[in-house]
């Protein structure tokens, strides 16, 4: 069965909506574990992340396109099942679009006037990566004039939950646009807080949300080294850290290969970090709101990716910087 989605148009999956009156906030979960397959997507890059949901779409049952700048992501998801585009013009040519690029830079070249010219009438893109509050503007502002419907849609979760499908979606766009968009939203991810209508909203969110994540790396390896320091095994004080105070995903997960010093295979490398540190940076630049830590934080990623053995890992790698300014016993 496939269905074809048109505006406001709402998948199989029965939804449940909580709307906060203060702040404008609707955040959506499926009720229903049943997806069924809907009509052909494209997918745009497919780095770690991109190629995990790519993939979860097609285990669910989805014809999905996949396009990227490099191939070897490409013939591994085509093997799987997807179908090759030729182009980006091939790819915008399916009418709906989930990306996934690493970066600004990556996202406007993609996503520039003339290949969004040539996309049909109608056209959906759901942009998933973090992306500045500037390029998402920009980035409105050019689908707008090309009659492309823009929803910016950052996602939480690293590869491993997005091949479950099981990321948290911060969404921002038109209410037509993001209703077009939640069935997609709803198969990519277990819940989707929209946070308003113009795009960049969801961008600055998800910056705030990996800022607050970016000093959770930097306390962890603060205390872990203070506590390894006193005799006590790293991993005993996380797991006592993690059922007491913090029991957050972020402090059993990231405080785990910080005390085992696992950071290979990165889930997020340690120069995506730095850009994400940059992006609240100039997000705070931009509104005039001072962030004291923020220059602690970027020499902690800039010295690891000074270090050739530790530029290539997790991000949580960080934690070896303040390993090595502690004086030993």
């Amino acid at each position: 069965m496939k269905l074809y989605i048109g505006g406001g148009g709402l998948g199989p999956a029965r939804r449940s909506v909580c709307r906060n009156p203060a702040f404008g906030i609707r955040a959506t979960s499926r009720r229903s574990g049943r997806r069924e397959s809907m009509s052909d997507i494209s997918f745009i890059g497919l780095g770690e992340m991109g190629s995990a949901m790519a993939g979860h779409l097609l285990e669910t049952g989805h014809s999905v396109r996949v396009w990227n700048r490099s191939s070897g992501a490409v013939d591994a998801l085509v093997a799987a099942g997807a179908t090759r585009s030729t182009s980006i013009t091939d790819a915008l040519g399916v009418g709906t679009v989930i990306s996934m690029l690493a970066n600004d830079a990556a996202a406007e070249a993609v996503f520039s006037a003339e290949a969004l010219a040539d996309a049909p009438a109608g056209t959906l893109h759901i942009n998933c990566a973090t992306l500045s509050v500037e390029a998402t503007d920009r980035l409105t502002d050019l689908h707008s004039l090309a009659g492309v419907d823009y929803v910016a849609a950052p996602v939480l979760g690293r590869s491993n939950i997005a091949a479950a499908g099981k990321l948290n979606v911060v969404a921002a766009g038109t209410k037509s646009a993001t209703a077009r968009a939640q069935p997609w939203l709803d198969a990519i991810g277990k819940r989707t807080w929209v946070v308003g209508e113009r795009p960049s909203t969801a961008s600055l969110v998800k910056i705030g949300v990996n800022y607050t994540l970016i000093h959770a790396l930097q306390a962890l390896a603060e205390s872990v080294t203070l506590v390894e320091h006193g005799g006590v095994d790293a991993m005993t004080f996380v797991e006592i850290l993690t059922d007491a105070a913090f029991t957050g995903s972020v402090y059993t997960g990231y405080g785990s290969l910080i005390a085992r010093k696992e950071y290979s295979p990165p889930g997020f490398s340690v120069g995506l970090g730095l850009k994400d540190l940059s992006l609240a940076e100039r997000a705070a630049a931009g509104s005039g709101v001072v962030l004291p830590t923020a220059p602690v934080l970027r020499d902690m990623f800039e010295r690891t990716l000074a270090d050739p053995d530790l530029a290539p890992l997790d991000w949580s790698a960080i934690a070896e910087i303040t390993r090595g300014l502690s004086t030993s016993d």
